[in-house]
């Protein structure tokens, strides 16, 4: 009370939420940030207080954040989550959670596309953290790549002993063979973006039976096979390996251009950023300085 005005008519002006009071007051060693008030989550962070007094500081900070990264509902799952385990709760990812999080509940954007595994309230940190990193890796791949296929796979598609050497040189192709023959070619965006590796599947009869990645070695400027393997990267066979040899001598390798983009100066694709990020943007009402306009290696790792 203040001159005999409840307190609820105080907060208000104030604009601080009624469910503040149950904090400790060593929470507050800042300014308040803005919070989220709506009716469901006042009943959810009731269950979701710090107990500890030196980490209600990071608590009140952590849900203030997350709620304008994201949304209330992961306000009050990140409040959950750091009452529950606080050594596992990092901020360093913090915002590429949130953007996952934000994605994963917007289902006509092309992040929601991008998404294998979307945000639920039942999921715990470690299983949050390693499914935003794997959408994060799926961004980088669309980003670094753009909607074109790569214009020169430095080798020709053809056939050597009964198999087939298939090009993976779109974001398609590369996405299902990564989910077919589990593997991590999703990963190689930037390794492509900046000419360093060619990606081939290798088929018999149709079926992907090997997943072949062409580079250079050392110090040799010729194209070499350098990873060839089977589903869950299990070793391929000498027949395998040996076919793959023949149809790769089968080149004049010492025509192909493989000059390598020193790292971090390929561009990423604008339109795949700007499309990917747009509806972002346009909900928060601001582009943030860690999410530029402009496409940004730095922006895209520091996620």
């Amino acid at each position: 009370m203040v001159d005999g005005a409840p307190l609820a008519q105080v907060a208000a002006p104030a604009d601080l939420p009624m469910w503040l009071r149950k904090l400790p007051p060593e929470a507050f060693v800042r300014p308040v940030p803005r919070l989220p008030d709506g009716e469901l989550f006042r009943r959810q962070i009731a269950n979701h207080l710090p107990r500890s007094l030196k980490l209600a500081p990071c608590w009140l900070q952590l849900v203030a954040d997350t709620a304008e990264l994201a949304h209330e509902p992961m306000a009050a799952w990140i409040a959950r989550e750091f009452v529950r385990e606080p050594q596992r709760v990092r901020t360093a990812r913090l915002r590429l959670i949130c953007l996952w999080a934000w994605f994963s509940s917007q289902p006509t954007t092309l992040g929601h596309d991008l998404i294998e595994r979307p945000w639920t309230p039942d999921l715990r940190i470690d299983a949050a953290r390693s499914a935003a990193e794997d959408w994060r890796t799926i961004v980088a791949l669309h980003t670094n790549l753009g909607r074109l296929p790569i214009a020169d796979m430095w080798l020709r598609p053809g056939r050597m002993a009964g198999y087939e050497f298939v090009p993976l040189d779109s974001i398609a192709a590369i996405t299902e063979e990564a989910k077919a023959m589990r593997n991590c070619l999703n990963s190689y965006g930037g390794d492509l973006a900046h000419n360093r590796s060619r990606l081939w599947s290798i088929r018999k009869d149709g079926e992907r039976v090997a997943t072949l990645r062409i580079a250079r070695r050392y110090r040799d400027p010729l194209p070499n096979i350098v990873e060839l393997e089977g589903p869950g990267n299990a070793t391929a066979s000498q027949e395998l390996w040996w076919a793959a040899r023949q149809w790769l001598h089968k080149h004049d390798l010492s025509q192909i251009d493989m000059k390598q983009h020193a790292w971090e100066t390929a561009p990423l694709d604008r339109e795949s950023w700007v499309s990917l990020w747009r509806p972002y943007w346009l909900a928060k009402r601001r582009i943030p300085d860690w999410l530029p306009m402009a496409a940004s290696r730095r922006a895209l790792e520091a996620l």
